[in-house]
Formats: structure tokens, sequence, C-alpha cells
């Protein structure tokens, strides 16, 4: 396999996640090229791994984490790394180590920019962007959020470990209707998917419901915030991952009109 940079030609592939099969990636809209455009012009990376065939089978986007959605100094951040492992599309390309030279890949060019360190967030559940995954590669936890875990890898001895951003409120909710609040960074098209369907979702109730957006690439709505993607049902969360359905989310907003 190599590990390359991204390209113009691979571009429409990585804004689809590798994903270029699925109907549902294309609910998503154009959020992620949004973000991408935004990004890439304040130190984003994005590196692709290719098999022997030069198909590419896996992805990891970084960039400094004064940028992102973590707290931290002089270090940088992976939004995610992520193998294809389904059958459909491209098939299967995880247990090849694909993920591991992403990795390293990603580390040595954090580190020829002068990063002090690497920070990375998984989950304790064993899907996509497992913790575990990333502390078998020499990473430590040093902060938890619900089954979140945010992990580091120092590089120099002045670095300074990274935190989560704490959460600074939670939406208002106004009497007289529902209100649906849609939290909005736009570099995971998961949530992506979220937002654009919630946003169906509330315009199927006329004016009972009020959809409010809120775009926290904006650094001053993240701070203000403390949250960077998530969806709110008057007021109440609703759990994004994986991404309720179209369906699902009618139905919980649907409830609530009929209180009103």
């Amino acid at each position: 396999m190599d590990v390359i940079d991204l390209t113009d030609e691979y571009k429409p592939l990585y804004l689809m996640c590798l994903e270029d099969w699925s109907d549902e990636m294309k609910e998503a809209g154009t959020r992620k090229e949004l973000w991408y455009d935004r990004m890439k012009n304040k130190g984003l990376r994005v590196k692709l791994a290719r098999d022997d065939t030069k198909k590419v089978g896996g992805m990891v986007q970084y960039g400094p984490i004064e940028h992102s959605f973590v707290k931290g100094t002089g270090l940088y951040f992976i939004y995610c790394i992520w193998v294809h492992g389904h059958k459909q599309g491209r098939g299967n390309f995880q247990k090849r180590g694909m993920g591991k030279a992403l990795l390293q890949a990603a580390e040595a060019d954090a580190r020829e920019m002068g990063a002090k360190g690497m920070a990375a967030w998984g989950v304790f559940l064993p899907f996509w962007m497992k913790a575990s995954w990333f502390k078998k590669q020499g990473y430590s936890k040093v902060d938890r959020q619900g089954i979140s875990v945010l992990l580091w890898k120092p590089f120099t001895d002045d670095a300074a470990p990274p935190k989560w951003m704490e959460r600074a409120k939670i939406p208002e909710t106004p009497s007289g209707k529902v209100t649906v609040t849609a939290f909005s960074n736009g570099w995971c098209q998961v949530q992506n998917i979220v937002v654009q369907r919630a946003k169906r979702a509330a315009a199927d109730f006329g004016e009972d419901v009020v959809f409010r957006e809120i775009d926290t690439s904006d650094r001053n709505e993240l701070r203000e915030w403390g949250m960077a993607d998530g969806l709110f049902i008057d007021g109440k969360e609703v759990r994004t991952g994986p991404p309720p359905s179209y369906d699902k989310i009618r139905k919980l907003i649907g409830k609530k009109v009929k209180k009103l």
C-alpha cells in the first residue's frame, strides 16, 4: 500500500468518506465540502491510503487543534481516521494495516510542521474510532465526555495535554412552538446527515415547529455553546450516533407537537 496527500482526483471520494456508493451519504448535502474549503486554509490535512491496485481504502483528516472542537495548544488533532469496512462499494480494506499506516503518516507530518503532539478522540464502544485502538498505538487517555474519550501522544517534553470543551448551555424552549435545534460543525458526514434529516422533519409540521441551526465551525458559536454537533428537540438531546432515521426524528417531533 501507499499513503498519499489528498488530490483533486480523490476529493469527491473523500467528501463522501469513501462511501460514494451510499445513498445515505448523499443526504448530507454539501456541508462537508463547505467545511473542508474553510478549514484547508487553517491547516487541515488529509491523507489517503491505497492498496497495491491504487484503490483508496482509508483516510485520515487532521489539523491544528486551535481550529478544532477541542481545547489545546501546539498540538494537531485527528478529526477521524477511517478504513472502509463495508462489503458494498469499495469492499472491506480493514485488518490490512491501513489505519496504522495512516496514523503514522499523520504523526510524521505533524512532527515536520512543528507540532508538540497529536490528539485524537475515540469511543469505548466496539465500533468506529475505538479508544482502545489508539491506546495500542501509544496514545493515553486525558479526558472523557460521556462515551467519548480524548487521547493524546506528546512529541515534546513541554507539550500540554488537550481537554474537551465543557458544555456551556442547552437551547431554550420558548412556549407555543416546538423548537428543533441542530448544532452543525461540518466535519462529520454522519452528523451532517442528522442535520439534514432534522431540517426535513421539522418542515413537515409547518408553523408549529421552529428549526434552528447553529454553525459551530464559527469559533465564537463553538465557545458559546461548548459543543460541536448535536440535536435537541425542545431542549432534550437526541442521540445522533448512529444517526437516527428521518422517520424516528419526525416521530419525536410529532410527539411534542401533539402536546402543544
